[in-house]
């Protein structure tokens, strides 16, 4: 009995979940091919002259000319240490890699293209999973957004139930995925969880880069048996691994060494110990497979010393080239006239839901996942702190105009700041999630776009109309409805515009710190123009007040509360008008239509320049 045949009867011997319908057989088969794959990248390099020091641009090839084929229902594993261009190979085959390719890698004859994101599964290293969601509501909401409409909503949340078992997270199924400042579930339990949201989608082509990373021996040895089970399927399974135990490397159907770059082997994993001792090169004792090809792609050799090791690398790639390369390029040629019938994007749609659904579920996620930080205490206790101190500090203000001007001048600026910083943390902190959804063909940005914004409304606006509600009758504003809902309207329309400068920042920026520095630039810019500090702005800078956010909220505040007929007593003898008054008369208390409209264009504006900032995002992949 050979190895594979021992470990499949184990399998079936064992007590283990049956694997669920869904996953056992691929929707259509796809047959990966890749040749000649080259891959360089421009690096800058200081170089010190006597006129000082100078960049210059180098150009360093990961990928030196990879050959192979990988058949349905064949798992390929890609080993070598680190740095041998494990993970930029997969990435490329993965049609997930930025940058020109050299070679030809095509998926039934074709090349990537968009329709086939939908049939292709991608696990990166790193776990990309929303922190406060349990491992139920995780896989729920990916079978929601990622299985086709022929299935009813409660086949997909079945589906979701089936990979949780096979995977064996019944016991944490209702534990939150947890993050670095937050207990959640083990690291092991999140890579089943990562690896259960591609297994959802049935996908013909499934890539995993270091799927057994940090897990332990059992755990890993699960986790191989599902994707081996998944290519017996006829799926088609690559992934990197970087130091497999020996009854896993006995699983892989073929085996791809790679080292500085360069291919060291390709071909059955049963077979790579028979070729490198065909070539001379045999371990000295028993020892793990997969340490003994390490070693050879590091160029440590039982019979050489550490001095030797770029020979033995040289050695070993002539022996490639000798002996394996020709052979292989004949097989990749030969599996051409024997690809799968009906390689056509015609079965490939191109969304699995309506943007309606997509829309929906993505809100449903997104008020799940942030109600957290949305209704944290800190938040809500921060604006009622700042609203009581400040109707203490303007209590009943009503007699003296400035003071109530400085209130007015005070409500623009506390909330052009407050939710501008709000939203800019909104995109930069979901990048990673961005890339990995819209990568993998899950939703239209618009839907992701729109419901992420109305998903921020309820306590975007909860928030500011508690906040004038206290000061508004603490600050001894005019107390009629009128004058209080027009206050209201005027100060959550700047919310709104406030928080779609911030979403254009953070889109466009996606570094914190610049996007933080460069708001606080633009934001205490518009509040010197906005004409409550300087009276007597030079001609040659006062253009700022037109695109200035603070201006137009500032206006339509003493708008709301004052006309030009209103009057103040000036003198302990003499009233005069509101609108001779110098601070108001500088800003004026006409064009209020103007001012609306201003503002409402830049709240249509700034979220169109946030929307395209992040169709960059995942749209070349």
């Amino acid at each position: 009995m050979t190895d594979m045949e021992a470990q499949t009867t184990n399998r079936h011997q064992s007590q283990e979940p049956e694997v669920p319908a869904i996953i056992k057989k691929a929707n259509r088969p796809v047959t990966l091919k890749f040749e000649d794959v080259v891959y360089k990248i421009k690096t800058q390099k200081g170089v010190f002259e006597s006129t000082g020091k100078k960049s210059k641009t180098e150009e360093k090839m990961i990928l030196k000319g990879i050959t192979g084929v990988v058949s349905p229902g064949e798992m390929l594993a890609m080993l070598g240490p680190s740095g041998s261009g494990k993970t930029t190979l997969l990435t490329a085959l993965g049609g997930q890699l930025n940058g020109h390719i050299g070679g030809t890698i095509s998926y039934n004859g074709e090349p990537f293209s968009s329709p086939m994101k939908r049939n292709t599964g991608f696990v990166t290293q790193d776990d990309v999973l929303y922190p406060h969601l349990t491992v139920t509501e995780t896989l729920v909401f990916t079978a929601l957004l990622r299985l086709p409409n022929s299935l009813t909503k409660e086949e997909k949340v079945m589906h979701a139930e089936e990979v949780i078992t096979q995977l064996g997270l019944t016991r944490c199924k209702n534990s939150i995925i947890g993050g670095p400042f937050m207990r959640g579930i083990s690291g092991g339990e999140r890579k089943r969880v990562s690896i259960g949201q591609e297994m959802l989608i049935n996908p013909s082509l499934l890539f995993l880069d270091e799927p057994t990373s940090g897990l332990d021996s059992t755990t890993a040895q699960r986790i191989v048996s599902t994707l081996w089970e998944l290519a017996e399927g006829g799926r088609t399974v690559v992934m990197t691994i970087h130091q497999p135990s020996s009854r896993l490397f006995y699983m892989f159907h073929k085996v791809l060494l790679l080292s500085d770059g360069n291919p060291l082997y390709f071909g059955k994993g049963a077979g790579a110990m028979d070729y490198f001792s065909s070539i001379g090169y045999t371990p000295s004792v028993a020892m793990n497979p997969s340490d003994f090809l390490l070693d050879l792609a590091n160029g440590v050799s039982s019979d050489e010393n550490e001095e030797d090791r770029v020979a033995v690398k040289q050695a070993l790639i002539s022996a490639y080239k000798s002996n394996l390369a020709d052979k292989l390029k004949s097989e990749v040629n030969e599996m051409s006239n024997h690809l799968p019938d009906g390689t056509s994007h015609k079965q490939f749609g191109r969304w699995c839901t309506t943007w309606g659904q997509q829309f929906s579920v993505l809100l449903q996620r997104g008020l799940k996942e942030r109600k957290h930080e949305s209704f944290s205490g800190l938040k809500i206790g921060q604006v009622l702190v700042v609203g009581f101190l400040s109707g203490l500090l303007w209590w009943q203000s009503s007699a003296h105009l400035q003071d109530q001007i400085g209130l007015l001048f005070f409500y623009s600026g506390f909330w052009g700041f407050f939710p501008l910083f709000q939203a800019i943390f909104t995109f930069p902190q979901e990048r990673l999630m961005i890339t990995k959804e819209r990568s993998s063909g899950m939703y239209r940005l618009s839907a992701y776009f729109m419901a992420r914004s109305v998903g921020d409304l309820p306590m975007e606006l909860v928030l500011p109309t508690i906040f004038v509600i206290i000061t508004y009758w603490m600050g001894g504003l005019k107390p009629s409805a009128g004058n209080f809902l027009e206050t209201l309207f005027v100060l959550l329309l700047s919310v709104m515009v406030s928080q779609g400068m911030g979403l254009a920042l953070g889109a466009m920026v996606m570094n914190l710190k610049s996007a933080t520095t460069l708001g606080s630039v633009i934001m205490l810019s518009f509040l010197l123009a906005s004409g409550f500090y300087v009276q007597h702005v030079p001609a040659f800078i006062a253009w700022i007040k037109y695109i200035s956010i603070s201006h137009y909220t500032y206006k339509l505040l003493l708008e709301s509360q004052f006309k030009p007929s209103d009057t103040y007593q000036c003198s302990p003898n003499a009233t005069c008008l509101i609108g001779e008054y110098p601070a108001v008369k500088l800003v004026g208390l006409d064009q209020k239509v103007i001012s609306i409209v201003a503002l409402f264009l830049m709240l249509v504006g700034f979220r169109v320049i946030a929307y395209f900032a992040l169709m960059r995002i995942g749209a070349s992949r």
